[in-house]
């Protein structure tokens, strides 16, 4: 049987807008799930999973959050075509272990692991090679869809209700079920190529230099390319950082570097097991850290020997894939970092073209002097289908930002209007204040998607603070 409770205050992986009087159910089944949404009252529900949304997406005040991490089995794997039918519950983590040992991988991943697959599809998760393979639906052959009146529907790919629902922050209905392609590998670890760059402009120069080799958009290679930023230089080092490039490593390359390091070295031990995974796991960050530890200060000298640690330029380094992939995976509750105060997620892209529109938030961004430790620039290759997917073609940047500044709201609205002007948009995901008067020219579907919604909910049963907030 589903449980039932009353929820402490909810809120997402950044800890900010807290909703209080929330009833978290937890069903076993399909059964219980549709019993959940039949009972979710006038405040309606949301489906959520492992609450690492960092906003409001999975968050109801006053109403119901439909808990899925019950529902977590793989139905089964076809190990021969490498694809995978499992239950929405289940963790990104859960099926690595799974999977790994069958010499497949996840076609796309976050930088968590600790997501469901029902969230990766309902925020449409993009990682380090969108460039080549999009976003997670674009993986997705069919997913189980309870909607509002209870039906459970098979969904496919070129559909109105599956580009509704890849993206569409759960308010389509519960996803119960998923199948989706695999990508093989031959080890559980990654040939890393390091490389450091003096400023802004030579970051972006390179990260299109890999871009290009990689055939962008076209679906050919597997290469994953991330740059850390550092917002807090100025001057001439403007926007200096650092790029990583990862790739699969082959068993013959693995083979050969344990031929000439030794089978008692890193890559010997490898070669034995070549598809074990062993995450590593740090002490966690403690309940209590005092308010502003991650200031301008501490973080502009975290951000100063971080960019001189790193080396001009390495190549072929073995890292694990959850080291590679997952690194803040390994400090549990790393979160916890910015204080009882929490702190934003700013995630937006600009398409091809506003390169001198990134430049500019970017240098605004350095003037306000955010200290952000997590700032990531990427490549996007060629949007999805989803009507809310964040993905398009172009220069996608995220940063941390503490919420214990003063004038952080005006700040972001002021950004925001600068990406709305570019053509571009805000994660959804990732959000917890952007305005509802910006959203439709951020996401030119948006009046499908609602008339679809209207269709399909009229009673709106899925209900989310994001979608009040928003007006979706």
């Amino acid at each position: 049987m589903s449980s039932a409770e009353i929820a402490d205050p909810v809120t997402g992986w950044g800890r900010t807008a807290p909703t209080a009087a929330a009833r978290l159910v937890r069903p076993r089944s399909y059964e219980e799930t549709a019993r959940a949404v039949r009972g979710c009252g006038t405040r309606g529900g949301i489906p959520r999973g492992l609450g690492r949304a960092y906003g409001d997406a999975a968050q109801n005040a006053g109403g119901s959050l439909i808990d899925m991490t019950a529902l977590d089995r793989v139905v089964s794997v076809d190990a021969e075509a490498g694809i995978v039918e499992c239950e929405a519950g289940i963790s990104l983590h859960r099926l690595m272990e799974v999977l790994l040992p069958l010499g497949w991988f996840l076609p796309v991943t976050p930088g968590t692991r600790h997501v469901t697959v029902g969230g990766a599809i309902g925020s449409d998760i993009h990682g380090g090679n969108h460039q080549v393979s999009g976003a997670f639906s674009r993986h997705v052959l069919s997913l189980d869809l309870l909607t509002a009146d209870g039906d459970v529907r098979t969904v496919v790919p070129g559909t109105p209700l599956f580009e509704a629902t890849a993206g569409g922050m759960g308010l389509t209905g519960v996803i119960l079920a998923a199948t989706f392609r695999l990508h093989p590998v031959e080890t559980s670890l990654m040939s890393v190529d390091t490389e450091r760059a003096t400023d802004l402009d030579d970051l972006m120069a390179r990260l299109t230099a890999s871009d290009d080799g990689r055939g962008q958009g076209q679906g050919q290679g597997h290469g994953y390319s991330v740059a850390w930023v550092d917002l807090l230089a100025r001057g001439s080092s403007l926007g200096r950082g650092v790029l990583t490039h990862g790739e699969h490593t082959p068993l013959a390359a693995l083979s050969a570097r344990a031929g000439r390091t030794g089978r008692a070295g890193r890559a010997g031990r490898a070669y034995r097991q070549p598809l074990a995974f062993r995450p590593g796991q740090l002490p966690g960050v403690p309940s209590f850290v005092p308010e502003g530890l991650l200031g301008r200060t501490t973080v502009g000298l975290f951000n100063e020997l971080w960019y001189r640690a790193a080396p001009r330029r390495r190549t072929g380094e073995l890292q694990r894939i959850s080291a590679f992939f997952h690194p803040l995976d390994g400090v549990a509750h790393w979160n916890r970092l910015y204080g009882r105060g929490g702190f934003v997620r700013y995630q937006f892209v600009v398409g091809d073209g506003q390169e001198e529109a990134l430049i500019r938030i970017v240098r605004r961004i350095v003037r306000r002097g955010c200290p952000s430790l997590l700032a990531v620039l990427k490549r996007f290759g060629v949007g999805d289908p989803g009507w809310l997917s964040f993905p398009m073609a172009g220069w996608a940047l995220s940063l941390d930002i503490p919420t214990g500044g003063t004038g952080l709201g005006p700040f972001l609205d002021e950004l925001d209007e600068d990406v709305a002007a570019a053509g571009g948009r805000v994660c959804l995901a990732k959000d917890s204040r952007l305005r509802p008067e910006l959203l439709a020219a951020m996401y030119p579907r948006l009046d499908d998607f609602r008339a679809l919604r209207a269709e399909l909910d009229p009673g709106a049963v899925f209900v989310s603070d994001l979608s009040r907030r928003l007006s979706i």
